[in-house]
C-alpha cells in the first residue's frame, strides 16, 4: 500500500474529526481537536519477546522512531523471572523518555486459554510501570492499527511492517516485534487527538 492511501486515511480521520457535527461538548460548543504531538511508547507485549518503540510526533514533521527494544527472556527463565525483567527494561525506558502517552495492541485472538493468560501477564508487567506512572494507556485492536498504518484492515503483516519503516524513515529492527510496536504507536499519534 502507497504512503498515498495512508494520508488519505489520515486526512479521512482529521476531516472526521474536525467536521463531524458530533465534536461539541455537552452544551453543543464546538471541540477544537488538535492533532497529536509528543512521545508515543508503542508495546507488542509477549512472555519472551516483547516489542518496544518510542515515537514522537511533532508539527508539521514526520514522526520520529527515538528508541526501539526488544526484551528478550531465555526460555529458562521462570514466568515470574520474565515478568520482572519485562517490568524493569519498561521502567528503564519510561524513566529515560518524557513519554506522554503509551499504546498497546489489544489481544483479539489467541490460541488457547494458557496463552491468553501467558499474554495478559506480560501486557500487565509492563502497563502496570507505566499505570503507577500516571501516563495514560490506550488500546487498539489489529485492524485499527492496520488501517491507520497501511491504510487497510486486511493488510497483512509484512506489509505494516513495510509501511512502519518508510513512515519512520528506519530499516534496522531487530524483529517484527518492534515494528508491531511502531505500528501501534503510530496508529495512536494518526488517529488520536486533542481536545484543545
Amino acid at each position: 500500500m502507497s504512503r498515498n492511501s495512508r494520508n488519505l486515511w489520515k486526512a479521512f480521520i482529521e476531516g472526521k474529526a474536525a467536521g463531524s457535527s458530533s465534536s461539541r461538548d455537552p452544551v453543543g460548543l464546538p471541540l477544537r481537536l488538535a492533532p497529536f504531538q509528543g512521545m508515543v511508547l508503542g508495546l507488542d507485549p509477549s512472555l519472551r519477546a516483547t516489542g518496544v518503540a518510542v515515537v514522537e510526533f511533532r508539527a508539521h514533521s514526520n514522526p520520529v522512531l527515538l528508541e526501539h527494544e526488544t526484551i528478550r527472556v531465555p526460555a529458562a527463565r521462570t514466568m515470574p523471572e520474565c515478568l520482572a525483567r519485562i517490568a524493569e527494561r519498561i521502567e528503564a525506558i519510561a524513566h529515560r523518555f518524557p513519554l506522554n502517552d503509551v499504546a498497546v495492541e489489544q489481544t483479539i485472538y489467541v490460541q488457547n486459554y494458557r496463552t491468553a493468560m501467558i499474554l495478559g501477564a506480560a501486557k500487565g508487567a509492563a502497563v502496570s510501570v507505566l499505570a503507577r506512572r500516571g501516563l495514560p494507556v490506550f488500546e487498539y485492536p489489529p485492524l485499527r492499527v492496520k488501517q491507520a498504518v497501511v491504510g487497510s484492515g486486511r493488510a497483512r503483516k509484512e506489509q505494516v511492517a513495510a509501511m512502519v519503516t518508510q513512515i519512520l524513515n528506519y530499516s534496522d529492527w531487530q524483529g517484527a516485534d518492534e515494528t508491531d510496536a511502531a505500528g501501534v504507536a503510530l496508529c495512536h499519534g494518526f488517529s488520536h487527538r486533542l481536545q484543545g
